[in-house]
């Protein structure tokens, strides 16, 4: 068994503990910091295109070293992405599960940050917040005798949020 699948088999294993049954969906989210990573990376890229059309058109002494290291830092930024996304999802990392019996939320090295059952949660709040080049929701669940937790989900139409939606719905919580 490879290190993916004992990861992966290591942190199902936690999850059946918690006997929340069968029939689970998976679904990425990200923290508060990870939004604004995104943020940051969609600014980084915009302003390296930007650099690189300004050295096309001034041709400055040296523009064609100048240009390569951008774009060079450009590509090197996309595969670090890829690489990410190769390495995160088997991993489990960021990942919300729901299962009938209630939710589970992990954290950026693959461990279980929260499990919460449906019957423990009071409310739920789910925010649209946008900004130039970024759209995200962040979802609150309110339970009780805990903190609230807390996550993000990046993009404007995400199968999670009407997932939970319909969850909360059926389990009868305030939204």
């Amino acid at each position: 068994m490879g290190l993916f699948q004992a990861r992966r088999a290591a942190l199902q294993q936690r999850i059946n503990a918690f006997g929340f049954g069968q029939g689970r969906r998976t679904y990425a989210i990200t923290g508060v910091m990870g939004g604004l990573a995104q943020l940051a990376r969609r600014v980084f890229v915009g302003l390296g295109v930007l650099l690189v059309g300004v050295l096309i058109v001034l041709r400055p002494p040296s523009a064609f070293l100048k240009a390569a290291v951008t774009v060079t830092v450009l590509l090197a930024g996309f595969v670090l992405r890829l690489v990410w996304r190769r390495v995160s999802a088997p991993l489990g990392l960021n990942e919300c599960y729901l299962y009938p019996g209630g939710m589970v939320v992990t954290n950026q090295l693959g461990q279980v940050r929260a499990a919460v059952p449906w019957a423990e949660m009071t409310t739920a709040k789910l925010m649209i917040e946008s900004y130039g080049l970024l759209s995200l929701h962040r979802i609150e669940v309110r339970r009780r005798n805990a903190t609230p937790l807390e996550f993000v989900v990046l993009g404007t139409d995400h199968a999670l949020l009407n997932a939970l939606q319909q969850r909360i719905a059926q389990n009868g919580l305030r939204p």
